[in-house]
């Protein structure tokens, strides 16, 4: 099973995971109907954070762009590409906000000095703002010495027009992407509207995505779906992702980080957030919506044998630490997805049948992954059941307490992080003809990692309303549904 795995412990934001993904192995090239669509170009670079060296995407204006925008000297392995943009605050916690702070990297490595003039002005994709005056930036590299300057690059961030929802999938389904590019762009982009839409108590379709929508947000949106697909895993895994701390400047005033939208996104997603370890803003809307979509929690690093790694540069420059975001990519091994949980258990002696009948869904809506409830023999000879909650470590609490509070026990035991091996999970619809009427089940499919199908099941909801109207026996409803997908697979 091929694998990636981000470490997102300074924050994640779209040029962060751009410039990861191409410097983990993804070919840039692969941008180019990005590029078709939008008069934007991608700049990918290399800076120096902390002494680590790290790819930059910047997204820049084409019409603004004065010849190569990798600056002299670099080779043929950094491509000049043009593309539609990055998403406001996604040069994430950038203090400038344009990538200026970044110090492009030549092959020779010589010294360099940026000075900039003036204040710049950064708007995130949330509406933050960070201002700064004059400075100037020094790197040593072996005693030699550069001079570089970006004044001929126009940064693209909150250009084009501020799109609705329904605006940007039709400009999503309009470039020449594969279907499955276009399927995870599209999600990502509802994560963000159905986000934002929250925050400012709107309906989705008349949502203005603001710097969110704009082009240089769809590039980091799609140009992350194609890197990702020219890499062609089958799993994308993160660790707990840092936020960061203290306040930012939004549209309305200032918020604490993480930000509002952020916060939204934070609830649907499989992994865990973590603040710090800086005051500064770490995730972006786009970054946690991007990472919503595409990827598992885990608290460690998977067992994998490493193929190739990479480091995506983020804006801001910390003293005392690298603000990159880590890919690796190899394999997995395992043909089955190991998934990092808890296993909570409690003994009840005197829980009515009706706390115990509603109590699978109780603890499901508050977080738990299976519920399993067993008669069992208790003290004195009572009879009593034993229920074992199955949990995200990061649920764990939450999970328990709620676990309590509907059954009155008074102690829980955790069995500690430990994991499971889940299989590959897909649903496929099955279309019956009965009578002349056509009816759907939803088929539940299980795979393994190379895509090897060993079982397939009928949601047994969706059998027991047709077998209803139609009088058929549930078991054949279900048998007829299975055999359906089978042979829409070509078995």
């Amino acid at each position: 099973m091929r694998l990636l795995a981000f470490d997102g412990r300074m924050g994640a934001s779209g040029d962060m995971l751009l410039g990861a993904l191409v410097a983990a192995g993804a070919d840039p090239s692969v941008l180019s109907p990005v590029e078709d669509a939008l008069d934007v170009t991608y700049r990918v670079h290399e800076v120096d954070k902390n002494g680590i060296l790290a790819t930059k995407v910047d997204v820049l204006l084409a019409e603004t762009d004065g010849g190569d925008p990798r600056g002299e000297g670099h080779g043929d392995d950094h491509r000049r590409l043009r593309a539609d943009g990055d998403d406001g605050g996604d040069s994430d916690n950038d203090a400038d906000g344009d990538g200026e702070d970044e110090h492009s990297h030549q092959h020779q490595y010589r010294h360099h000095d940026h000075a900039h003039d003036g204040e710049h002005t950064h708007h995130h994709d949330d509406g933050h703002e960070h201002s700064h005056d004059d400075h100037e930036h020094h790197h040593s590299h072996d005693d030699h010495e550069h001079h570089h300057s970006h004044d001929d690059h126009t940064h693209a961030e909150g250009h084009g027009p501020h799109r609705t929802f329904p605006e940007v999938v039709e400009l999503v389904e309009s470039m020449d992407l594969p279907a499955s590019v276009v399927e995870d762009a599209t999600a990502i982009f509802r994560v963000l509207g159905e986000a934002e839409a929250e925050v400012h108590g709107t309906d989705l379709d008349e949502t203005h995505f603001h710097e969110v929508g704009a082009d240089d947000a769809i590039a980091d949106v799609v140009g992350v779906c194609l890197l990702l697909d020219d890499l062609g895993v089958d799993r994308v895994v993160t660790g707990p992702v840092a936020v960061g701390g203290g306040e930012a400047e939004m549209s309305h005033g200032s918020y604490p980080v993480p930000a509002p939208a952020v916060l939204n996104i934070t609830e649907a997603a499989d992994w865990s957030v973590r603040g710090g370890p800086v005051e500064a803003e770490l995730l972006t809307p786009t970054g946690a919506a991007i990472l919503a979509h595409l990827a598992e929690g885990v608290e460690t690093l998977p067992s994998m044998s490493v193929e190739s790694s990479g480091y995506g540069a983020g804006g801001w420059d910390f003293p005392d630490r690298p603000n990159v975001l880590r890919a690796v990519v190899g394999d997995g091994g395992s043909r089955l997805v190991r998934d990092e949980i808890s296993v909570l258990e409690t003994n009840l002696d005197d829980a009515t049948p009706e706390v115990l009948g509603g109590l699978q869904q109780t603890l499901k809506d508050a977080g738990a992954r299976d519920v399993s409830i067993v008669p069992t023999t208790m003290k004195k000879s009572r009879p009593g059941h034993l229920v074992k909650v199955v949990v995200k470590p990061e649920d764990a609490e939450r999970v328990a307490y709620r676990l309590a509070v509907e059954t009155g026990t008074l102690g829980i035991r955790e069995h500690g992080a430990g994991h499971r091996w889940t299989a590959r999970r897909e649903f496929e619809t099955a279309t019956l003809a009965v009578d002349g009427d056509e009816y759907e089940v939803s088929v539940k499919v299980g795979s393994d990692a190379d895509g090897v199908v060993y079982d397939r099941s009928a949601e047994y909801d969706d059998a027991l309303a047709v077998a209803n109207e139609t009088g058929l026996p549930v078991r054949e409803v279900m048998r007829r549904a299975v055999d359906a997908v089978a042979s829409n697979d070509g078995e």
